[in-house]
Parts: structure tokens; sequence; C-alpha cells
């Protein structure tokens, strides 16, 4: 059964990524436009484009770093109990890159989402 939600969760996150090249195709016309305006600054498209891949990317590191440390605390409970700690199979490492990865799936799913609706 935990082996369906983590296959489930994993899906989940490559699927919402797949959209990426959709929302850069989508994105491309907007920021053309946006380049092609005389403005003094960037547009909105353009600033929002870069605040939400800095603040996806704050995101996913810390939640990376998090279940690395949760990980590191797992460690000697993991061990005297008998199992392999996850910071040496691998698990920690699966774990926090997941976790490094939803932040981006999230963005680019809302992203898809606004843009779609946003040409209709």
């Amino acid at each position: 059964m935990k082996g369906r939600r983590a296959i489930k969760r994993k899906a989940g996150i490559v699927t919402d990524l797949m959209l990426a090249p959709l929302v850069i195709g989508m994105r491309v016309p907007l920021l053309v436009a946006e380049a092609g305006a005389d403005a003094a600054g960037p547009g909105s498209e353009t600033a929002r484009a870069v605040s939400e891949k800095a603040a996806a990317l704050a995101e996913g590191m810390a939640a990376a770093q998090m279940e690395i440390a949760g990980a590191a605390l797992r460690f000697w409970p993991e061990l005297l109990s008998g199992r392999t700690p996850s910071l040496m199979s691998g698990v920690a490492a699966d774990r926090a890159i997941q976790a490094a990865m939803k932040p981006a799936g999230r963005k680019v799913k809302a992203n898809y989402r606004r843009l779609s609706s946003r040409k209709g």
C-alpha cells in the first residue's frame, strides 16, 4: 500500500512538470509583447515569471533540507532498531528530491491553469 502511494506521488510531480513546455509556449507571446512595449521596467508577466521561479527554488531547497534533517534525526533510531538508515539506503535522497520538485510542479500547474483561462 505504501509503495503505491509513493508511485502516485512521484507520478503526480512528473505529470505537473510535463506541463512546463506548454506553459513556456503560452508565456512566450506575452513576454515578447512585453519586450516590444515601450516600458521602462520589466512587464508584469516577466516579473511574475522570475519571482515565481525564485520562490519555487527557495521553497524546494528548504523542503529538501527539511527531509535530509529529518533523516539525520532518524538515523540512530533506525540503526538501533535493525533497519538500514534512510540516509544510507537512498530513501532520504529520494524523499529530498521529491520534496524539492514539488513546489516547481505546483507552480507549473497553477501557471498552466492561469494561462489557459487567459487565452479563452
